[in-house]
């Protein structure tokens, strides 16, 4: 039956085929019908299947008894088909044009929707390619199962045809899966800039609360999108008339853009206006602004150096984190932090690093270490108060700190393990990337140690 319906030389010859045998008809055989059928329509003269006003050759065919007969025996048994049917004559119904609203192909989409947590990656990213609307992205996309596992290969595919669908979604199906790539840290520039043209035409209309859930992904995987000309001026725009509505998504905003090295003047006048700072110092989440504020002033201090307006009061300013990261907490088994100190230990001796510092502005450093100009690890008890930089470093202690760091050098040896680059990428995640640059900035010098090079390391005495 199946090499029959494959050499069909016309659509009524499938038909036939499909519809005078139906004690031959397996469930496999009805994608193999739909999908010649598409490839038949589309070689005839007239408009594509599911197109025009019904009377071209498409509409024709979905007209004939001989079809419907085909489309019930589907409904009907589809509940007993396997996944594999299921999910292609799905994947051949879209192809053919049939509309959504069809019996045919709710059914498919009930079916497929129930059976989602038995479905393969494959089969997964053919039913949304094939549905790839509202209800079907946020269900996937809610499912907590999906969004704890990282589907590379489903990613890849939306990518291909998101961008030709993204317009019907709604913002909050987009903000599910920015989310989601970011969690996961998957850097696909076609997925990341079809979020931004999302974001580029639709911002207007967007509270800030969703805003900053949609360029979070950007400054995640370290991504000025390709619209970033027209993009960051349009985000700014909107900040500058959402800024006091919910400023704690400001500031998330904000921080997103600095860490893609975009420094928005205007709204930087807002967030350190008196009248901003006194909003957020009174609500129940001015510790975390605190913190995120008086990281952005400090990469004023570093990076925008032209900035002439207000700034953070120095009575607000601190530490924007006192420890590790909670990510890195949470991979400690699977860091090389360990191993790389047990090798400092035997080498230079618990005395000349320290581990876990966290240095102003808030940076947690894996190793410090204090060096002199003969390369000689020093012990870090007799580094001069001078050298350590204030929470807010101003021109005066910036070059009070070069004088000394002119005989000795501080290092930040800095391990990088997998989780601090994106998915599958030699690309530090934007925190992480902004980070490297502050300390350089702020004099130290900064040695990395890849993962990458560590996992080739065999035994302490390598490492």
């Amino acid at each position: 039956m199946k090499r029959l319906i494959e050499r069909s030389r016309s659509v009524g010859e499938v038909l036939r085929w499909v519809t005078q045998n139906p004690g031959k008809v397996s469930a496999s055989h009805y994608p193999i019908a739909l999908h010649k059928l598409g490839q038949l329509l589309q070689q005839q003269p007239g408009p594509p299947a599911g197109a025009g006003d019904g009377r071209g050759p498409a509409g024709q065919v979905l007209e004939q008894p001989e079809f419907h007969v085909l489309c019930q025996a589907i409904v009907s048994g589809c509940a007993k088909f396997d996944n594999f049917s299921i999910v292609n004559c799905l994947y051949a119904a879209a192809a053919l044009g049939l509309p959504g609203e069809s019996p045919l192909v709710r059914v498919l989409e009930d079916e497929s929707r129930s059976r989602l947590g038995r479905f393969n990656q494959k089969d997964v990213s053919m039913v949304f390619s094939s549905e790839a609307n509202n209800k079907a992205l946020e269900a996937i996309f809610s499912s907590q199962l999906f969004y704890e596992n990282r589907q590379e290969r489903f990613i890849r595919s939306m990518a291909e045809w998101l961008p030709r669908k993204a317009e019907n979604l709604t913002p909050y199906t987009m903000a599910l899966i920015a989310k989601y790539v970011a969690r996961h840290r998957l850097r696909e520039p076609r997925l990341l800039d079809t979020i931004a043209n999302f974001l580029l035409k639709r911002g207007e209309q967007l509270d800030s609360k969703v805003i900053q859930k949609l360029v979070f992904p950007f400054s995640r995987m370290n991504y000025r999108p390709s619209n970033h000309g027209e993009l960051f001026p349009k985000l700014e725009a909107i900040l500058e008339q959402k800024a006091g509505s919910s400023p704690l998504a400001t500031v998330n905003i904000l921080m997103s853009m600095f860490q893609l090295s975009h420094f928005p003047q205007t709204v930087l006048h807002q967030v350190f206006s008196p009248g901003f700072i006194t909003n957020v110092m009174s609500s129940p989440y001015a510790l975390i602004v605190r913190r995120y504020l008086s990281l952005l002033d400090a990469a004023v201090e570093l990076e925008f150096r032209e900035y002439s307006g207000p700034r953070l009061d120095p009575r607000y300013r601190v530490l924007m984190f006192e420890h590790a990261l909670t990510a890195d907490e949470a991979n400690r088994k699977y860091s090389y932090k360990g191993l790389v100190a047990e090798a400092l230990r035997q080498l230079v001796g618990e005395e000349c690093y320290r581990q876990d510092e966290v240095l102003p502005p808030g940076y947690c450093t894996d190793f410090l270490l204090w060096i002199n100009r003969s390369g000689t690890v020093l012990p870090l008890s007799r580094v001069p108060a001078a050298s350590r930089a204030p929470p807010a470093a101003s021109p005066v202690t910036v070059s009070l700190r070069s004088s000394v760091l002119a005989l000795t050098s501080e290092v930040v040896l800095s391990v990088n393990d997998k989780w601090h680059y994106c998915q599958n990428s030699d690309i530090l995640v934007g925190s992480r990337a902004m980070r490297d640059r502050h300390l350089r900035l702020l004099g130290y010098c900064l040695v990395q140690l890849p993962y990458t090079e560590l996992e080739k390391v065999s035994g302490i005495e390598e490492a």
